[in-house]
């Protein structure tokens, strides 16, 4: 699947510091030891109502993890997948009077337009379900060839050697529960919620996720001649496509927190069972919620800021990005008109400052962003560093010509926004 176009990436003099980050599965900042590429595998979107401000959080963090490790002299290969093959798609292309490929087409583009206008750098593979097929056919076969699954008929009067849905057994993972460290009665309060079916009869464990669901009617399908007709689970998708583009381990997986379980424990647990290599990354690492109007943002509760409609109304992107930038990655924070006004004074100021002829020497101020970013993205801190020098140029000046355009360089390249566009 093609993907957006990449912004320019300005150099900057000097070398990046290595990144620390939070890995969930440790509950701990740890160095990233990436060899010369640097590996990382996000979760994508399911396009039926891109591109909400949660989502845009998401991918511009990671983006900035990316910019962080090609600033510390890393090649990045980055994977990124579209579940364009699932439950809620197919309801609102019912819902909407719609064939569900027209409004994941149509999703997508949003998507990428938006993603070119946060200056987000495209991943080094975009893969979407329907186009990976094959690879997700194959991962499940091979999950069944390994004895670790079981079936159960779509209904009752259905005959065994006919087929049915394929769930993994649970029992054969040692490793379950690594990613989360949940309690069994935590991941119970959300299973259900996040896509799991734990009232299905007959399961061996309310927890199993469904890796292959067998054909019904008004569904689409695709065949495999151990699995039958069907199309396949959330979760294996991530773990199927890891696997193919990057290999495990990787370093980096990423996502949202509400991701934490039950998606990346599966993702894991299917991968640790399919390739006999445990851990399916050696980070974890996970974006903060976003609220607006005092609840978590969510297609569910239809409580959306789309980057779109701000983007409609003339809001400029750089002042989205700088929003989102302002706010810790690992802090849940709620969006509201001042954060974004301020957003739009601090463009302001960094254009102005940036446009003078000569202003401070930018040295220490490269230094003190790379080492915020540098610290588990710290990235508040390295807008306060910009903010510092943008203040002194535009109040005191400076006799250095090179460094506004050194500091704009800066911004463009590990923040992502060009105070000169």
């Amino acid at each position: 699947m093609k993907s957006w176009p990449s912004p320019s990436l300005p150099d900057v003099p000097g070398d990046g510091a290595p990144l620390h980050l939070h890995d969930t599965s440790r509950n701990a900042v740890a160095p990233v030891d990436a060899g010369p590429v640097a590996t990382m595998y996000v979760c994508g979107v399911t396009p039926y109502d891109t591109t909400h401000m949660g989502h845009a959080a998401t991918y511009v963090t990671f983006d900035l993890v990316g910019r962080v490790l090609r600033d510390a002299g890393h090649e990045v290969r980055y994977v990124q997948n579209v579940t364009d093959v699932d439950d809620p798609l197919f309801e609102r292309a019912a819902r909407d009077g719609v064939d569900w490929e027209e409004l994941a087409t149509e999703q997508i583009a949003l998507f990428h337009e938006d993603m070119t206008a946060l200056s987000v750098i495209p991943p080094t593979v975009y893969a979407g379900v329907v186009e990976s097929m094959p690879e997700i056919i194959e991962a499940v076969e091979g999950l069944v060839a390994r004895g670790v699954t079981y079936t159960l008929p779509v209904d009752a009067g259905t005959p065994a050697d006919e087929g049915g849905d394929v769930y993994l057994d649970l029992s054969t993972v040692p490793s379950f529960g690594s990613v989360s460290h949940w309690s069994r009665a935590e991941m119970m309060a959300v299973f259900a919620d996040r896509g799991g079916d734990p009232e299905r009869p007959a399961k061996r464990d309310a927890l199993d996720p469904l890796l292959w669901r067998a054909h019904r009617d008004g569904e689409p399908a695709w065949d495999s001649s151990v699995l039958g007709s069907g199309r396949p689970g959330w979760h294996i998708e991530c773990t199927a496509l890891a696997v193919e583009h990057l290999g495990v381990p990787f370093d980096i997986q990423g996502g949202g927190t509400d991701l934490t379980f039950p998606h990346h424990e599966m993702s894991q647990a299917q991968s640790d069972v399919l390739t006999g290599t445990s851990p399916f990354a050696r980070f974890f690492v996970h974006q903060a919620m976003v609220a607006f109007d005092g609840e978590k943002m969510s297609k569910s509760k239809g409580n959306l800021v789309r980057v779109s409609q701000l983007r409609d109304v003339g809001v400029d992107p750089r002042a989205i990005r700088l929003v989102l930038l302002g706010q810790h990655y690992r802090s849940e924070w709620e969006w509201t008109a001042d954060l974004l006004d301020a957003a739009e004074a601090r463009l302001d100021a960094w254009t102005r400052a940036v446009s003078l002829p000569s202003g401070p020497s930018a040295e220490s101020t490269i230094a003190s962003v790379r080492s915020a970013l540098a610290d588990d993205l710290d990235s508040p801190d390295a807008l306060a560093a910009i903010d510092r020098w943008v203040d002194h140029a535009l109040t005191r000046g400076g006799s250095d010509a090179h460094a506004p355009g050194a500091i704009a360089d800066l911004t463009s390249a590990l923040l992502g926004v060009d105070p000169r566009a």
